[in-house]
C-alpha cells in the first residue's frame, strides 16, 4: 500500500511538471514575460532618472557648501589679520 502511494505522488509529480512546463514554454507565458520585462524596464529608467537627479542636487548642495566655506575662512582670515 505505500509502495502504491509512493508510485502514485511520483506520478502525479512528473505529470504536474510536465504539465507546469509546457505551460511556462507557452506562447501566453511567454507573451506575460515580455511584457513584464518591459515593465522592469521602464521601471528601471525611472529609478534611473530619479538617482540622476538626486546626484546632480547633490553635486550642487556640496559645490554652495564648498562655496560658503570658502567666504567664511576668508571672513575669518580677514578678522584674524586686522
Amino acid at each position: 500500500m505505500k509502495n502504491l502511494r509512493q508510485c502514485a505522488l511520483f506520478l502525479g509529480g512528473v505529470l504536474f511538471g510536465t504539465a507546469g512546463i509546457k505551460i511556462l514554454s507557452s506562447k501566453d507565458a511567454k507573451k506575460c514575460y515580455t511584457h513584464t520585462t518591459a515593465a522592469i524596464l521602464r521601471a528601471k529608467e525611472c529609478v534611473m532618472d530619479t538617482a540622476n537627479k538626486i546626484q546632480e542636487n547633490c553635486d550642487d548642495v556640496l559645490a554652495e557648501a564648498k562655496e560658503i566655506n570658502k567666504d567664511r575662512k576668508s571672513k575669518e582670515d580677514v578678522v584674524v589679520g586686522e
